[in-house]
């Protein structure tokens, strides 16, 4: 059995026999709750220690990978450039729509409460007095005082610092930083799968522990949870289209006409990698896009690139708040929405129940908001992918249309790009 199937185990296992005794007995059901809520979030800590180094060292990793890619030539500087302003618009897009969604759901009565007690954490926010005082926020004073209290908007700036700062040395001592590094990512990665490996335990005792004292509310929030992020993801797919058009110059009958095979494939696959060839396919055969920018820019998407990603982490953050009743500001959305961008391209490489932890905790974090839920939604999340990979997908092949605008396929065209 899959690790997958074994946390969806332990998500129904928990949510039936918590649901079961909260409808025979909540006084039972409170004390079983009581017994098992320090598994769960003892499970959570486990996770929740890997995430300020993890986070720091890819998103330095990302930005030498992507500054080496932007070396290679104009058309792979385009595509960074391209891959950049799509996923803010993506991001922009999901910290706008997400809240105003869930706005418009009914949210049960003291479900804020119960998944306190539940849970134990308490939405703990620094709303900002101002806007001034947000900026000044941004840049830590102290690196390491900000990783200590996981602060992850100053740390991630100060990693954006390191990265770039790193591209200016010497090239042997750089690579030496950087294989050290990435030894500390990989270091991480392991201790991670360790901890997911007992998924199913702690999704368990999160799953009972909520259901026994929100009842059956909480399969009802779930239920919008699931609906409200596959919309988002349906809706990010249909934004790519107008992309196409306007940014890329193509007519949207054939734009539609030409992707939908590597759609398809996405959709039954729910794999970018494995989706690659009929992308390929579509890019070259069906748009008539040059091999210079096809060969280059459909694997650099697959790499840094994922439309649905920063879209998760909002919908996951909108969703927490709208559980608790909290209401966040501008300000806060602005800052999760950048965080969110750059996460996003550091991480693209990471496996599936990885990458939903170690990215959507570094912005939960961020909005002040419990992390506690996350280890319920990691077992929902197989759900919505479908959808995520058809996002990707669709975004893949517009990053390309938009890049590919304007070139044309040379004489020879073993001869690559044009520099």
């Amino acid at each position: 059995m899959s690790n997958t199937a074994r946390v969806l185990l332990g998500l129904f296992l928990g949510a039936a026999i918590g649901l079961s005794l909260a409808w025979i007995d909540p006084v039972l059901a409170g004390k079983v709750a009581d017994f098992v809520q320090p598994v769960g979030r003892l499970w959570l800590n486990a996770l929740q220690m890997t995430v300020v180094p993890l986070v720091a060292a890819l998103v330095v990793i990302g930005v030498n990978n992507a500054t080496d890619a932007a070396a290679s030539g104009r058309t792979a500087r385009k595509a960074i450039i391209t891959f950049v302003v799509i996923l803010a618009v993506c991001a922009a897009f999901a910290a706008t729509v997400a809240p105003i969604l869930f706005s418009f759901v009914p949210r049960q009565e003291g479900l804020a409460e119960s998944l306190r007690a539940a849970t134990a954490g308490a939405a703990q926010l620094s709303l900002p007095s101002s806007l001034a005082e947000w900026f000044a926020g941004i840049i830590p004073a102290n690196a390491l005082a900000a990783a200590a209290s996981s602060a992850m908007l100053p740390l991630v700036v100060f990693a954006l610092f390191f990265g770039f700062g790193l591209t200016r040395i010497e090239a042997g001592r750089r690579a030496r930083v950087l294989e050290l590094i990435q030894g500390i990512a990989d270091v991480m990665i392991v201790i991670v799968h360790w901890v997911l490996w007992v998924a199913p335990i702690g999704v368990f005792a999160l799953v009972l522990a909520v259901c026994a004292r929100v009842g059956h509310g909480m399969i009802g929030a779930f239920g919008w949870y699931i609906a409200i992020l596959c919309t988002m993801y349906l809706l990010a797919t249909a934004l790519m289209y107008p992309i196409a058009i306007i940014a890329g110059g193509e007519r949207l009958r054939r734009f539609a006409a030409a992707i939908a095979p590597a759609q398809v494939v996405a959709a039954s696959t729910q794999s970018s990698l494995a989706s690659l060839p009929a992308m390929i396919e579509s890019s070259r055969e069906r748009l008539g896009h040059p091999l210079s920018v096809t060969s280059l820019v459909l694997p650099m998407a697959v790499s840094l690139f994922r439309i649905t990603s920063p879209i998760q982490y909002m919908g996951v953050a909108a969703f927490i708040a709208w559980a608790y009743g909290v209401d966040l500001s501008i300000a806060q959305w602005a800052a999760a929405a950048a965080l969110a961008v750059v996460i996003s391209m550091g991480s693209v490489g990471l496996p599936g129940q990885v990458s939903f932890m170690a990215t959507n905790m570094p912005v939960t974090q961020a909005l002040g908001l419990p992390v506690e839920p996350l280890g319920l939604l990691l077992a929902l999340d197989t759900i919505p992918d479908v959808f995520a990979t058809l996002g990707n997908v669709t975004g893949d092949l517009t990053a390309t249309t938009v890049v590919a605008k304007g070139q044309h396929d040379p004489v020879n065209p073993d001869l690559g790009e044009d520099g």
